[in-house]
C-alpha cells in the first residue's frame, strides 16, 4: 500500500475545520457526475496517451474513480471523517497505468488537466453558494494540495510496480541463463524465454570472470546479455548475443576473461563448458578459439595420456636426458614436416645433429614413414612440456 496514504487528507484536515459548510458542499455534490464527465472528457482531448484508454469500459472505470475522488474530498472539506482512502485507489491507479505500458508523465498529465477542470467546475458551484472570498482562496489551495498528494501516491504505486516487475524479470532472466547453462531442451528454453521477454539472438558466446567483474562488463555490452554473478568459485558468467569476437576481445581486455565460442543460442552450455575447460587448462587463456589444439589434446586426459604411453613407448628405455632431447627432436621434426635446417633451427643445434638424432629415432620407430604412425606421434608430442 501507499506508505503516505494519511498525508493524502492532511492538508484538508490540519486546519481543525470544515471548509465548506453544509450548503455548499449539497451544491457541489449535485455537480459531481458532471465534474467527472468534464474532468474525463478533458484528458482525453488533451492527454494523447489517454486517448484511446478511456472509452469504452475502461472510461465508466475512471469515470467512477474520478468521482469517487472528488466525493471524498467533499467529505474531507467539510469535516466527514471517512474509512476508505482515495490515495490507496491513487496508488493502484499508478500501478495500473505501468500494466497498461503508460509511463508516469501521461498520468501526471492527466492529473493537471484533471486539477484544472475539476477546480473550474468546483469554484462554479461554490462562489453562486455564497461561499466567501477568503473560504474560495483556502478551498483553491486545498484543492490543489488534494490533487498533489493523489499525484504522489499514483507516483509511488508506479514506481513500486516497476520496481517490482524489474525484479522479476531480472529473476526470469537468471532462470534463463541457468536454463542456458545446464543445457536444457528447446522446449524448457522457449518457454523460459517467453517468461523472461527476451528476444533470441542467432548465437551466444560464454565469457568467465571473477564475479566482481561481471555487472561492470556488462555495462559496456550489448543490452541482451545475460548475467549471473553467483556461480561456485565466486565466478561469473555473461552470456553475449550475436558477438563481433574482435571486438568483445577488446571491451575486455582489462578484465579476467576467458571467452568460449559462439554457438547457437540453444546450445549456449557448449560455449561454456569449453569456457570451463580453457580456464582449468591455464589461467593464461583468453580466447578458446586461439587454444583450439590444447582443448583437442586434453578433452579426454586419460586417453591422452595412453595415447602418449604408447606411441612414446620405444624411448622409455633410454636415459630420461637422451628421452627428452629425442622428443624434443621428433617433435620439431614432425612439425617442420622433415625440413631439417628448419628443424635445426627451432632446436638450436647444427643439421648434422638432427640427422645423427633422426638416425636414432628411425631406428627406435622403424615405420616413422607411416600415415597413422605419424598421426600418433604428432598428437603425442603435439602439447609442448608434456
Amino acid at each position: 500500500m501507499f506508505a503516505g496514504n494519511k498525508n493524502v487528507s492532511h492538508a484538508i484536515r490540519r486546519t481543525g475545520e470544515p471548509v465548506l459548510d453544509e450548503t455548499t458542499v449539497t451544491v457541489l455534490r449535485a455537480a459531481l457526475t458532471a465534474t467527472a464527465d468534464e474532468v474525463v472528457e478533458a484528458v482525453i482531448d488533451e492527454v494523447p496517451s489517454y486517448a484511446n484508454a478511456l472509452s469504452g469500459r475502461m472510461g465508466a472505470t475512471i469515470r467512477g474513480a474520478v468521482r469517487t475522488a472528488l466525493g471524498h474530498y467533499l467529505d474531507l472539506a467539510s469535516g466527514i471523517v471517512t474509512g476508505g482512502d482515495a490515495g490507496d485507489a491513487a496508488y493502484e491507479l499508478g500501478r495500473g497505468e505501468v500494466r497498461d505500458g503508460r509511463s508516469m508523465d501521461a498520468l501526471l498529465s492527466a492529473y493537471r488537466v484533471g486539477a484544472r477542470v475539476a477546480w473550474r467546475c468546483l469554484a462554479a458551484g461554490a462562489v453562486p453558494a455564497g461561499l466567501p472570498a477568503a473560504e474560495v482562496a483556502k478551498f483553491a489551495e486545498l484543492t490543489f494540495a488534494y490533487i498533489d498528494e493523489l499525484s504522489a501516491a499514483s507516483a509511488a504505486g508506479h514506481a513500486d510496480e516497476l520496481a517490482a516487475r524489474g525484479r522479476a524479470h531480472e529473476r526470469q532472466l537468471e532462470h534463463l541463463a541457468r536454463d542456458l547453462l545446464a543445457g536444457a531442451s528447446p522446449d524448457v528454453l522457449l518457454a523460459a524465454v517467453q517468461r523472461a521477454g527476451w528476444q533470441p539472438p542467432v548465437s551466444l558466446t560464454a565469457v568467465l570472470l571473477p564475479a566482481a567483474q561481471a555487472w561492470p562488463a556488462y555495462r559496456v555490452l550489448d543490452l541482451g546479455t545475460l548475467v549471473l554473478d553467483d556461480l561456485p568459485d565466486a565466478t561469473g558468467v555473461l552470456l553475449v548475443p550475436d558477438a563481433d569476437r574482435s571486438h568483445l576481445l577488446r571491451q575486455l581486455t582489462d578484465r579476467t576473461a576467458v571467452v568460449g565460442p559462439a554457438r547457437p543460442w540453444t546450445r549456449a552450455s557448449a560455449s561454456y563448458a569449453r569456457a570451463v575447460r580453457a580456464r582449468s587448462l591455464s589461467s593464461e587463456i583468453r580466447d578458446t578459439e586461439a587454444h583450439l589444439p590444447e582443448l583437442v589434446l586434453t578433452a579426454d586426459a586419460d586417453a591422452f595420456a595412453d595415447l602418449r604411453a604408447r606411441a612414446l613407448a620405444p624411448l622409455r628405455a633410454l636415459p630420461v636426458a637422451t628421452a627428452r632431447r629425442l622428443e624434443e627432436t621428433l617433435r620439431a621434426w614432425l612439425l617442420h614436416q622433415g625440413r631439417r635446417d628448419e628443424v635445426a633451427a627451432a632446436l638450436f643445434v647444427h643439421p648434422q645433429t638432427v640427422r645423427y638424432r633422426m638416425s636414432q629415432l628411425r631406428e627406435l620407430f622403424p615405420d616413422l614413414a607411416s600415415p597413422d604412425r605419424v598421426l600418433e606421434l604428432t598428437l603425442a608430442v603435439g602439447l609442448r612440456g608434456s
